[in-house]
């Protein structure tokens, strides 16, 4: 007998009852039939058994991965939409296989008790995995090998594109590259990573789709009377974007906002036909009744709802309103109580950092997400201070450690980067999981359809009724966005940093040009040079 069995299948060799089946007529003719002979052999020789292990099938997951690492075809992503990758095997098995095959992918291991293992070859690592095929992996073959069948209802269609979007982080599909893409700087850790961050799977627009608003925040950015876009207008708008991520090769997520995005008369309207596309919704906003809720529940459930708080009780109410604390503690029950993800944003100032700790002690049992963004001294809290620097960086040490221990604080601020940096941690994704996201993974639109980089400062891009998404993110202005400070242009944390642009604006610096007054990364000698 050859070598070759003892290379392809020592789990199954390893088998009593396998070596005394191939000691027969029958089995050394099998052997001499090579690995497929031997494989199917086992399988004709060997019953089922459901739950329990059998031999045929550890035989038949074996075989695949030798077929798997034998075959040298190109694994070339598509120029648009998604494929299977060509080296994939799916393989049946009836039993408990999970014991033999325990790391060879990043999920599940095989089939505890029956069903599909995967068997494939990552397009970019080159490493072969086994996993248990799961049902999002199994809808993704199926539609793409039904050439995506049309008719698909918004909720349908929506599953298919979380399931082809789970198969391909998996690597048994491979989807079309990312077109969304800025040029940064990479990573000292190598260029895996830094490729990581120069092009974006989703994105975001975020749609400010009327200024109306129950409350008059002390810190609010925008107060002004804006003509609202007419209900087609905004149906023209998610069609034009639908055309832009289509294009681009990425996931669409509109995550409606205001104002108050529920006292807008198109709201359940447009949430509507944003779900009835397949898209991500999400909704930033205050607090609204159960029936509300109930209604867009009914549309789509959002990826997310996310509301606010700037602190405790009295300094909240201060900033929002009175009652305002206790109506969104309600609220987030509410959320709770119909399985609504929720998310709380607090705006830091000098005069609520000390208070944003104990507020995500608070929020620990009412919320799945809570973090912060610096104020943007722009509109109505151009006169509100920001804290000194070094009192933030220490802030920001407490935040950090505290986020290690809560279940519910989420990091956001870019520059924790500096402090992970420091500590030797691998970096997160900083603020839009891409440092300063504004034109690359993210754009904002305003009630009357201008488009900006970022919401939390005055940077237009044009007006969406005299272009479209796509000459607007094509264009040189958009760029200069996505390229962000000349004083980062150089920094080894630029692709998931940046500082944060509305902020250098709003301290009356050049966002082009200056840095952020909050980096403190030339502590540790910095990379990129001072302003």
């Amino acid at each position: 007998m050859s070598s070759m069995p003892e290379e392809i299948f020592p789990l199954t060799l390893a088998f009593e009852e396998v070596r005394t089946l191939l000691s027969g007529k029958e089995g050394r003719a099998a052997l001499q039939a090579g690995p497929a002979g031997l494989s199917s052999f086992l399988k004709k020789s060997l019953p089922p058994r459901p739950g329990a292990v059998n031999p045929a099938d550890i035989a038949a997951v074996e075989y695949a991965l030798h077929e798997v690492k034998r075959d040298k075809r190109t694994q070339e992503r598509p120029g648009r939409g998604a494929v299977i990758n060509p080296v994939l095997q799916l393989v049946e098995v009836t039993g408990d296989v999970s014991s033999f095959f325990p790391a060879t992918g990043e999920g599940r291991p095989p089939s505890a008790s029956g069903g599909w293992v995967a068997v494939w070859k990552g397009p970019e690592t080159g490493r072969v995995y086994a996993e248990a095929a799961d049902e999002q992996m199994l809808l993704a073959l199926k539609v793409l090998l039904e050439d995506s069948p049309g008719g698909l209802t918004g909720r349908e269609l929506r599953a298919v594109n979380l399931a082809i979007d789970h198969a391909a982080r998996k690597g048994i599909v491979i989807k079309a590259p990312y077109l969304t893409s800025r040029t940064l700087q990479g990573f000292p850790e190598g260029e895996g990573i830094a490729a990581r961050y120069r092009t974006a799977s989703a994105f975001t627009l975020q749609w400010h789709i009327t200024n109306a608003c129950d409350l008059h925040c002390s810190h609010c950015y925008d107060r002004q009377k804006r003509s609202p876009l007419t209900a087609g207008e905004g149906l023209a708008v998610i069609d034009d974007f639908e055309r832009f991520c289509d294009r681009k090769n990425v996931r669409a997520h509109i995550c409606f906002s205001g104002g108050n995005p529920f006292l807008s008369p198109h709201f359940f309207t447009l949430y509507g036909a944003a779900a009835g596309k397949g898209m991500a919704t999400s909704v930033l906003g205050n607090p609204v009744s159960e029936e509300e809720l109930l209604r867009c529940i009914d549309l789509q459930m959002p990826e997310y709802f996310q509301v606010s708080l700037e602190g405790l009780e009295e300094h909240n109410d201060l900033v929002r309103g009175k009652g305002y604390f206790k109506r969104v503690a309600g609220f987030l029950d509410l959320l709770r109580k119909h399985d609504v993800p929720s998310a709380v944003m607090l705006t830091l100032t000098e005069r609520n950092m000390r208070q944003v700790l104990p507020l995500a002690e608070y929020l620990r049992e009412k919320t799945g997400f809570f973090t912060f963004n610096r104020l943007s001294q722009v509109g109505e809290g151009a006169g509100l201070p920001l804290p000194d620097p070094a009192e933030y960086r220490r802030f920001l040490e407490e935040y950090a450690a505290a986020a290690r221990e809560s279940p519910v604080i989420g990091i956001k601020e870019n520059l924790i980067n500096i402090l992970r940096r420091e500590e030797g941690i691998r970096p997160f994704g900083g603020c839009t999981g891409f440092g300063c996201g504004a034109a690359f993974n993210f754009l904002a639109l305003l009630p009357d359809g201008e488009v900006h980089a970022c919401r939390k400062f005055p940077s237009p891009l044009g007006r969406i009724s005299e272009s479209d998404f796509l000459s607007i993110y094509d264009s040189r202005e958009a760029a200069r966005y996505r390229d962000g400070s000349a004083a980062c242009s150089a920094c080894d944390l630029r692709p998931v940093c940046g500082g944060c642009m509305a902020v250098v604006h709003g301290m009356g610096l050049d966002p082009f040009r200056d840095r952020d007054p909050f980096c403190f990364h030339d502590e540790q000698g910095r990379i990129g040079g001072a302003t």
